[in-house]
């Protein structure tokens, strides 16, 4: 479908790395803009390097665990890695400067480009990749606040799945693995937390015994589409390792130094992957909000070309996304194309229309409505067109 829908393709050049089309691109910014328009009041975002030294990576206990899965390059004999995650960029970011515990939570977004070395037999579409996008972040807290960050992840993450279509949501809890680090009573506490924010909001879910990472425990979503696959995307992850690791620090009331935990979150997990999973489960038919071409102006025959360029015009300026078919066929032929290309709206234009100055609109089900103004068009598309 991406070829076919003109939205992102692959090529040898660049195994598991995806190059998104002018259309793709609208899609993948779309999701991005309406991923910071729901986190815009609680996150502060950043931007990080893509490309740090080895010395980094070995001080993260990356280098030791990760390695056959990192990028390598080198300059003037200094060895570097190219990024597979984004948390050490934000771990740095943190530590620069002291903190008081009035500061904390500390949430840190970012959408960092992040590569890791897949072998190539196991690539696959948008759904294993070699380049991606995360929609990250890291959340600096103190170990009391840990369960109302939680709860508001969980809370973000089922109304960005909805937005999406997706109305199952599945939940895991993975516990403490046979090789980690942290105390016993650290991990006893985190485990607790995590439980009971699951059962506070009514949320069943699987134990996951020993499946947790080795620097803490976590809570996994998984999404099921619209063919009952179920998908795996968000994580929210407590980590003591990168605390302990950079030395962070905040000032707590009593004037002592203490360590933050840090709380790792993804939503859609992979930008790219989602895109796919998305994509897979409406079979192509993007949502109006979302969709690369909202609307299509098609006209009957050619004296309807200057209305169509007035039209196009309105329609631009109010922020959507349209565009005029300007060959020569028939209309037939336009509509056929436009369903075929999955358009949401087909706005057809005849002599009627162009004499009333109104429009025809031809919804991709094949339904249709008549006469209808421009303003009264931009209020049906304002309605479905909100990231609310």
């Amino acid at each position: 479908m991406g070829r076919q829908l003109g939205l992102f393709s692959f090529h040898d050049e660049a195994p598991g790395a995806p190059f998104f089309h002018p259309r793709g691109a609208k899609v993948y910014n779309r999701m991005i803009d309406y991923s910071r328009h729901m986190q815009q009041h609680d996150y502060q975002e950043i931007k990080t390097p893509l490309i740090l030294n080895e010395s980094l990576w070995k001080r993260t206990g990356h280098y030791d665990n990760f390695r056959d899965n990192m990028f390598f390059t080198s300059t003037e004999k200094v060895n570097y890695c190219v990024r597979p995650m984004n948390c050490p960029g934000a771990a740095l970011l943190y530590g620069e400067q002291p903190h008081s515990y009035k500061e904390l939570p500390m949430r840190l977004s970012e959408y960092g480009l992040d590569h890791r070395c897949e072998l190539s037999g196991v690539l696959h579409g948008l759904f294993r990749v070699r380049a991606f996008t995360q929609d990250d972040a890291h959340i600096f807290c103190t170990p009391a606040q840990i369960a109302d960050e939680i709860k508001n992840i969980i809370k973000l993450a089922l109304v960005v799945y909805k937005k999406f279509g997706f109305e199952k949501v599945l939940f895991a809890l993975s516990t403490r693995p046979e090789k980690s680090i942290g105390s016993d009573a650290q991990w006893q506490a985190a485990e607790k937390d995590l439980h009971d924010v699951l059962t506070s909001m009514g949320l069943v879910y699987k134990l996951q015994p020993r499946e947790g990472a080795f620097y803490g425990p976590k809570i996994e979503m998984k999404i099921e589409d619209a063919m009952g696959r179920e998908w795996q995307c968000g994580t929210a992850q407590i980590d003591f390792n990168l605390p302990e690791r950079f030395e962070l620090e905040y000032v707590d009331a009593d004037q002592s130094r203490k360590r933050p935990v840090i709380v790792h979150r993804v939503i859609f997990g992979s930008v790219e992957r989602f895109f796919g999973i998305v994509l897979e489960s409406v079979k192509g038919h993007l949502p109006f909000w979302v969709a690369p071409i909202q609307m299509r102006i098609l006209t009957i025959t050619d004296d309807q070309q200057e209305y169509a360029t007035t039209l196009l015009g309105n329609l631009n300026k109010s922020g959507y996304r349209v565009e005029v078919d300007k060959s020569g066929d028939q209309i037939s032929a336009k509509i056929r194309r436009a369903q075929v290309e999955k358009i949401p709206w087909m706005l057809v234009l005849g002599k009627k229309e162009q004499e009333n100055q109104t429009i025809t609109l031809r919804t991709v089900d094949g339904k249709q409505q008549f006469g209808l103004t421009l303003e009264v068009l931009l209020e049906m598309a304002q309605k479905i067109n909100s990231f609310e």
